[in-house]
């Protein structure tokens, strides 16, 4: 296993991931391809520029929430890029706590979401999404300062808006354009 894997950065142990397999499997460049599905699906806050229009996979073949695990697995390469992929994924309109919870634990990625979904329940504190999700989440050690992104990358920040200059903070997540 590379030495460059979320779960090195974390201190812990690297696992055969079953989704990042079957992300393989499937034909996808991990974490490239990964990131290029979540811009595909709405997470245009994260657009290169140079995505094929094609989707790369669909919901069938992959959900969103097996995308946004496989974007967060500590089994991946370490790349700040995909874990705000992952984040965003994370937050999608219509994905099921109980699956993702079950998914993190499946890859061993419980302090990662768990850390994702403090960060949204921080943000989104009227979005019973992230409480249901952190409630069936187990208690995990917090992860080591500097390896995950600052929460405020998880977020579209404004300074100004049309009643004047004020701070308005969204969740990225897909479809939804930023603040």
């Amino acid at each position: 296993m590379t030495q460059n894997t979320l779960a090195h950065r974390l201190g812990t142990t690297t696992h055969v991931s079953p989704l990042l397999m079957k992300a393989r499997r499937l034909g996808l460049r991990v974490p490239e391809d990964l990131c290029t599905l979540a811009v595909q699906r709405g997470c245009r806050h994260y657009w290169q520029g140079d995505e094929p229009a094609t989707p790369l996979l669909t919901q069938e073949q992959m959900s969103d929430e097996e995308l946004a695990m496989a974007l967060l697995c500590i089994a991946g390469q370490y790349d700040p890029h995909a874990i705000r992929c992952g984040a965003a994924m994370l937050g999608a309109e219509g994905n099921d706590p109980v699956h993702i919870a079950r998914l993190a634990v499946w890859e061993r990625s419980e302090a990662v979401v768990r850390y994702v979904a403090e960060c949204g329940a921080k943000f989104e504190p009227e979005n019973a999404f992230w409480s249901k999700l952190l409630k069936l989440m187990p208690q995990t050690p917090a992860p080591k300062p500097g390896v995950l992104p600052h929460p405020t990358r998880f977020v579209a920040m404004t300074g100004i808006t049309r009643r004047g200059r004020e701070t308005v903070m969204q969740w990225v997540r897909p479809g939804q354009s930023a603040a």
